[in-house]
């Protein structure tokens, strides 16, 4: 792989010439390519790059995972900056926050030396049970969009490239690789398409991914209407689309992709092998007009992020620097939500407390290292037992035992095993494990000054419960100063402005998605039977009351 161009081999060639117009830059070095390099180009290598062109000083491209911070598998192992999940971000409601996280994300994906970031997800919550949730940010499509603009636009202003994900209708992980989504024109306008739409003409997104999923018929990554008609030639979309990994397994027709538009197919050659490119071509299925074309976007990109400047006017990294830890806490402030406070038992007095019992399986439990392609590996990490310790400082103590305290923190919810939040399968229930609801019950018994501290990124059933109850945090996976962020709520110095995303239902049966098997998890097919009415729609529509409302 080759890290910088060997400057005196190619600098008197005009795509080095960084004076000139990107265009024109890539116009040259379009014309250099052969054949066969081009077919080269079009699928990737060692997982996380595109291959070199060593004849023409064509360095790898490099792209990283993930929505909340640098993946290890494509960091070499550094320790990166845990960042509040997507949905904690979203609850905000702030654009000025998710701007400054996208900023603080470019600069550790620079110093990680990748260039592109596979963030932001903007799939829209439809389902309690999508194992994803948690990295994607509402049901709502005007927030989604407003906030995913604010993202991508803090990215690409360090030079790195967004690649909003993904297109689309990528709303459960259930059969992910082969479901056919049946969803009308009418709802993927208004309800699915406008994040996606408002990162191109607002921001100039540099990359869209294309989804794992068919829909209305046809794989996301081969599907000519929803990439050329749409993304180019209606929305004037100037950027490249990336295939998910492996996503292109189950289609058919290698010519379908390049006719479609998709310019890389990730994260090796599948549909694009030079044999099954060159097979394809010489029977006339796709021109080579075509194919420049979808290089032509790739180029552009690659211009763009300064891999052919060696170096030399690019934004430097900055990777887990205490500006961005901080970043992490204010997010996690702003994002935790309150959900339930009966007799204003919150906030506690920390004059007035002798003991404290903090409980729960998830009371220690660190988050960031799980959920598949979203995992982190940071220098630390708060739990919600350790930023009280550190709240407590002796002035308190802290002990296992609810019916010896004067309040109890039981923090329960979800973690990233696989049929909780996870990428690769969907939740396996609605409801919190049992021994987590026998422990609610349990415990209340011994002290009424119970308060629910929830660890998760998607709704949970809280109907059986809540009534005996008198607080609720839903905190979220709050990144790696989640802890303190929650203990300056609990105990009053910072106050809880945090705003649902997504409608919280009483019973799965209230969500859209779940009118019948075909609706969710599908039969081959899953027919958005909700049409427009997805999360608050539907329930004011239906006149079903949530749990707790969107907002």
């Amino acid at each position: 792989m080759i890290e910088k161009i060997d400057s005196d081999r190619f600098k008197e060639l005009p795509y080095m010439d960084t004076t000139l117009d990107i265009e024109l830059r890539v116009q040259d070095l379009l014309k250099r390519l052969t054949l066969e390099e081009k077919f080269k180009l079009c699928s990737g290598y060692k997982t996380w790059y595109t291959p070199p062109i060593e004849r023409l000083g064509i360095p790898s491209f490099k792209m990283t995972d993930g929505p909340h911070g640098v993946r290890p598998l494509s960091s070499g192992g550094k320790k990166c900056t845990y960042f509040p999940v997507a949905i904690c971000r979203a609850a905000t409601w702030n654009e000025d926050l998710s701007e400054k996280f996208g900023i603080a994300l470019a600069e550790e994906v620079r110093a990680v030396g990748s260039h592109m970031i596979l963030a932001p997800g903007v799939n829209i919550h439809r389902t309690p049970l999508c194992g994803r949730t948690f990295e994607y940010q509402t049901e709502d499509p005007y927030l989604n969009k407003k906030l995913a603009v604010s993202v991508v636009k803090g990215i690409q202003s360090q030079k790195i490239a967004a690649c909003v994900k993904h297109y689309i209708c990528n709303n459960q992980e259930t059969n992910r690789f082969t479901y056919d989504a049946i969803v009308s024109r009418r709802v993927l306008e208004e309800i699915y398409f406008p994040a996606f739409y408002a990162c191109i003409k607002e921001t100039d997104a540099w990359s869209i991914m294309g989804s794992y999923n068919k829909i209305n018929g046809k794989y996301g990554c081969e599907n000519k209407f929803l990439i050329r008609d749409i993304l180019m030639n209606k929305w004037n979309f100037n950027g490249f689309v990336v295939s998910d990994w492996y996503a292109t397994n189950y289609i058919k027709q290698t010519e379908d992709c390049i006719n479609a538009g998709l310019s890389l197919e990730m994260p090796e050659h599948v549909q694009y092998k030079i044999k099954n490119l060159s097979q394809t071509y010489n029977e006339g299925k796709f021109t080579e007009v075509t194919l420049s074309e979808n290089l032509r976007r790739l180029l552009r990109v690659m211009f763009k992020v300064g891999l052919f400047n060696n170096g030399k006017d690019v934004p430097l990294g900055k990777l887990n620097t205490p500006e961005h830890q901080n970043l992490a806490r204010n997010i996690a402030e702003e994002g935790i939500v309150l959900l339930k406070n009966s007799n204003n038992l919150l906030p506690l007095d920390i004059t007035k407390l002798q003991k404290i019992a903090v409980i729960g399986p998830n009371a220690d439990k660190e988050m960031a290292f799980g959920g598949v392609s979203s995992e982190v590996n940071p220098p630390y990490e708060i739990t919600p037992l350790q930023g009280i310790k550190n709240k407590c400082k002796n002035k308190f103590k802290i002990i296992d035992s609810p019916s010896d305290a004067d309040a109890v923190i039981l923090v329960i919810g979800l973690n990233h095993e696989k049929g909780m939040d996870s990428e690769e399968v969907d939740r396996n229930s609605f409801d919190l494990p049992i021994d987590q609801i026998n422990l609610i019950n349990e415990t209340v018994k011994k002290n009424p000054n119970t308060i629910i501290v929830l660890i998760n990124g998607s709704p949970i059933s809280m109907y059986n419960w809540i009534d005996k109850i008198p607080v609720v945090i839903e905190a979220w996976y709050s990144g790696l100063e989640g802890g303190n962020a929650l203990a300056d709520i609990i105990f009053g110095d910072i106050n809880p402005s945090g705003k649902l995303p997504l409608t919280f239902p009483k019973r799965l049966s209230d969500s859209p998605a779940h009118f019948s098997e075909e609706s969710y998890p599908g039969i081959d097919k899953v027919i958005y039977k909700e049409g427009i009415y997805v999360g608050y729609r539907h329930f004011d529509a239906k006149d079903i009351e949530p749990q707790f409302p969107f907002g």
